[in-house]
Parts: structure tokens; sequence; C-alpha cells
């Protein structure tokens, strides 16, 4: 059986010193900046790289347009083999970015900001296109025949061709005709946003991020941090971990548990004591309220305590206002929140007559 040797080619002539001194740029801008971009310039109008130029210079960012194999080339000698996935990037009429910022920030930005251009035909209209009611500057001639085509209503008026109405000719996700394209470029009308087109990125020269891994549903990301965020702060919550955001709540739990469970076990503290016998002299006043009717000859009292309830604040009264309450209330102390001793006093008194 033959064998089948593969020809490997392998160059005998040194670089030319115009491609050595590009392939040196190229590794050290490899080296200086964390992403390269690249973008497909396949049918790219130079009028759009022209405008992206200007703005991504402004934000640091490096455009550059050279082969890709020199930019191969470039990538190979820092870090040696390339992954087959990156190789296949390198291939048809490419530009270059390199920059610092984040891949998803960056690449949402080249989204957001598209330049207009005229309308072509079979372009999908982005959203409901409309020719606008007015003075299309325009005279009297063929033309009428297109606006007649499209039921645009006009009118002739001091020699020039008027719109009666706005009227819609393009409904979102329309193809645009070549009627509709002509009669919109000659109003002026760039309905088109048309931006670059991101191939992939290489990332730190080791990774590829795909155009499909750019694009981020900002709404559901944000949904979903703001639920991972609730998630772990009541998992945090419920295990008791100690950070500054849990404490603040878990003491605040554990004092109230605690409490609760020092009154119904009747365990006495300064802190539990009035709630204690606050809670005895209720229990022995329902007790007493049952026997009474069935045990008249014990003459027992059956004492009814309302607790206070809280008030709210009032405003400062002026002079003769506050006089007349002092004197109404002839001086009496305020009361305090909850049974005082002699009343509780009382309490256990009334059980027995």
């Amino acid at each position: 059986m033959g064998q089948v040797f593969r020809r490997s080619y392998v160059r005998t002539k040194p670089y030319p010193e115009k491609k050595v001194r590009i392939v040196n740029e190229l590794k050290e801008l490899f080296s200086k900046y964390e992403s390269l971009f690249v973008i497909d310039l396949h049918g790219t109008p130079n009028r759009i790289i022209q405008e992206y130029r200007f703005w991504l210079r402004r934000r640091g960012a490096r455009v550059i347009k050279t082969k890709n194999t020199l930019a191969l080339l470039a990538l190979k000698q820092l870090v040696g083999d390339v992954p087959e996935e990156i190789e296949k990037v390198f291939t048809g009429e490419n530009l270059f970015i390199f920059t610092n910022e984040n891949p998803f920030e960056f690449t949402r930005w080249i989204e957001e900001n598209g330049v207009r251009r005229e309308a072509r035909p079979g372009d999908i209209a982005p959203f409901e296109l409309v020719v606008p009611a007015g003075n299309t500057g325009m005279s009297p001639g063929p033309i009428m025949s297109k606006f007649g085509k499209l039921k645009i209503p006009i009118r002739v008026q001091d020699g020039k061709i008027w719109i009666v109405k706005d009227t819609v000719v393009a409904r979102p996700g329309d193809k645009i005709t070549e009627d509709v394209a002509d009669i919109l470029s000659k109003l002026k009308v760039k309905p088109i946003f048309e931006t670059l087109r991101v191939k992939a990125v290489v990332y730190k020269m080791r990774r590829l991020i795909q155009t499909s891994e750019l694009k981020l549903d900002i709404k559901q990301y944000r949904s979903d941090f703001e639920n991972a965020v609730r998630y772990a702060f009541n998992l945090a919550l419920n295990t008791v971990y100690p950070t500054p955001e849990v404490l603040r709540i878990s003491i605040s739990r554990a004092y109230t548990e605690a409490m609760n469970l020092a009154v119904n076990a009747g365990f006495i503290i300064p802190e539990t004591a009035q709630q204690i016998i606050a809670k005895a002299v209720a229990q022995a006043n329902a007790l007493a309220s049952v026997i009474a009717p069935r045990a008249p000859q014990l003459n027992l009292q059956v004492t009814t305590q309302v607790a206070p309830q809280p008030q709210a604040p009032t405003e400062a009264k002026g002079g003769e206002e506050k006089k007349a309450e002092e004197k109404k209330e002839g001086g009496e102390e305020e009361r305090k929140e909850g049974p005082s001793e002699e009343e509780i006093a009382a309490g256990f008194a009334s059980l027995f007559g």
C-alpha cells in the first residue's frame, strides 16, 4: 500500500522589512490590549468605517487594517500554537480593533451607535417608514408616477411637488422595494442604521468569544442577579452566616426568640419579669372568670386590665391651650405603660376576695 505524504511549505527567504515592521507592531498591540475585535468588512461602506474610526480613536481603541496572515503570524510568535477555531477567524476581509474595554460592553456600544445611511432595495425596514407631508423640492415629472404607485397623496404647488399628508411606505420587517428606496433617497430620508459586524473576539490572545456569546439580554441578566442576591441572602440568613448584613437581622431575631422562650418558660430576669407577671395576672383573671359563676360563695372578683395604647406624637401647643390642659389634668402624673406593682398585687388579691 502506498503512503501519502503531505508537503509543508517552509519559507527560506527572509520576510520583507515592511512586513516585519507590521508584525512587530501587531505583537506590541496584542501585548498592550486585552481584546482583539475581528470585524467583517464585506459589503460595509467606507463611510461607515470612517465614522466608527473617529469615535473609536476617542475611546482609546486602536484600529488597524492589515493582512490576516500577518496578524496570525504575530499571534503565533507570541503564544506559539494557535487553536484552529481562532485561525478560522483570520479569513476574508477583516478590520482589527484592539481595546481594553469589557468585550460585552464594547459590543453593545458598537450596536447602539450605528451610522445612518440611505435605504437600498432589499433592505429590511427596521421600523415604520413614513414620508413626511410638505414640500419635496422636486419639480413635476416622471417621479410623480412613483408617488402614485406608492399611494402617496401629492399636489403641485408653485411649480413643486407637495406631499399632502404623512404616509407610511413600509412597516417593520417589510423588504424595501426599489421605488420606496428611490423616493426616500430623493427626500433625503436615511432610515437604515448600519453597524460594524463583529465576527469574533480574541481575548487575551488565547480565548475566542463568538458573536452569539457577546449579545447579552441586560434585563434578563439583571433579573438573574437580583434573584441570586435574594436567594443568597435567604440562605445566609437561615444558616446564620456571620456577615454584617446578616448579623443585624440574626441578632434581632435571636433576641426576640430568646425573650419569647424565657417568658413562656417563666424564666424571670429584669427584661422578662414584667411580661411574666402580666401574663400570670391575665391567666389568673381568665381562671377567675370561669370559676366565679360556678362558685359564688368564693366571692371572687375579676378585674379587667387594658394595656395602654401607644399615642401618636402631638405637636406642641401654644401658651393658653397648654395652660388649660395643665389645669384640666390637675397635675396628675403620666401613667407608665404596663400594670404597676399595686395593680398586680390587687389582681392577685382579687382572686381570694
